[in-house]
């Protein structure tokens, strides 16, 4: 009895210094980008949406990019279907979160010549009195058939409903983030979050450019008071450009007063390939100032049931006593674009950092 209860011990010791190193080793990049050392507790459920199967073949080739909104009792997934036009905004409804009933397209690409000539995809809305304002992404060019992936630039564009659900009619008269040159945002100025913060609006869009390393990627603020109008862009980002990040949802605990920004991270292997391998967040007392150390691990191959290699952008929102995620990843170790999935995951709230 002594002899087994020994055993016991040590194997317990074995995994508590065991976690404690998983928890605590620092990934590296072959070109030296910054990583994450903490973690956060997130407990992932799988995948909740497949891919294919939309209305009009909308995503035969993929399902990625989840953006989740409430109305009522109702949940709204915008998600983009790479289908047969190309990757385009879709709309999935449920209940529950976890089973989803695909409603198709919500947007339609652009005539030719126009921004969203080739891809109208990943929007983020708000509503300000009656009126729904979606800022999606368009560009112009994409690889070729069959998949379409969209290419640089990546630019922010406008639409207006009455209803999540649509019709959504575009405003091509609006240029929300135009980009700008010698700045961190030339091939990327896309959509993000929008808060609203007193009589003004935030916007944590990304931002991207590319010298003769490669491209490097971050987030930006922008602000304005008349969502119709284009937005003021900060001159300088909320991280370095060599964080590596991309996309964001936003959230605000009000237990702790503390704000979470959710993105998904770029990482690099040996072969020199970047994908999206993790979800990150960051966290901060005030919505307007960020530190890039304050940061940690949600989602990776990890904790990550189903997917060992491409895990792509979070979407957050607060149920009951839980901050369910939602995340786009393809299965196995893929790190490709394609045949992506919707997962989920949950985070107790409120939200706990790892050391």
């Amino acid at each position: 009895m002594l002899c087994r209860l020994s055993a016991r011990l040590f194997l317990f010791f074995v995994l508590i210094i065991t976690g404690f190193k998983t928890s605590a080793q620092k990934v590296t990049y072959s070109d030296g980008r910054p990583s994450a050392l903490l973690r956060v507790n997130c407990q992932d459920e799988g995948i909740v949406m497949r891919y294919n199967g939309g209305p009009d073949s909308c995503d035969t080739y993929g399902a990625r990019e989840a953006v989740v909104n409430k109305d009522g009792d109702k949940y709204y997934l915008f998600y983009d279907g790479a289908g047969k036009d190309g990757w385009i905004s879709c709309l999935a409804k449920s209940s529950d979160l976890r089973n989803w009933e695909k409603k198709g397209a919500i947007l339609t690409l652009g005539e030719p010549g126009k921004n969203d000539s080739k891809s109208a995809s990943s929007p983020w809305v708000i509503k300000e009195k009656d009126i729904w304002h979606m800022f999606y992404i368009g560009t112009p060019n994409t690889t070729p058939p069959p998949y379409r992936i969209p290419a640089f630039p990546y630019l922010t564009m406008k639409a207006r409903s009455n209803s999540l659900g649509g019709p959504w009619i575009k405003q091509y008269d609006v240029t929300p983030l135009p980009p700008k040159e010698n700045s961190y945002y030339t091939v990327t100025s896309s959509p993000g979050f929008i808060v609203k913060n007193g009589k003004q609006y935030l916007q944590f869009f990304s931002g991207a450019m590319q010298d003769s390393t490669g491209t490097k990627r971050t987030l930006g603020l922008a602000r304005t008071h008349d969502l119709n109008q284009s937005w003021e862009i900060e001159p300088t980002p909320l991280f370095p450009l060599t964080e590596q990040i991309e996309n964001s949802s936003v959230f605000f605990d009000k237990q702790t007063k503390t704000w979470y920004l959710f993105t998904n991270h770029i990482g690099i292997n040996e072969r020199k390939e970047e994908y999206t391998d993790a979800i990150w967040v960051y966290w901060s007392k005030d919505i307007n100032k960020w530190n890039s150390e304050n940061k940690a691990i949600v989602l990776d191959k990890t904790n990550c049931s189903w997917s060992k290699g491409a895990i792509g952008m979070p979407s957050v929102i607060q149920v009951g006593n839980k901050l369910a995620l939602l995340y786009d990843a393809a299965e196995g170790n893929s790190i490709g674009h394609m045949s992506r999935n919707i997962g989920l995951a949950w985070m107790d709230l409120p939200l706990k950092i790892l050391k």
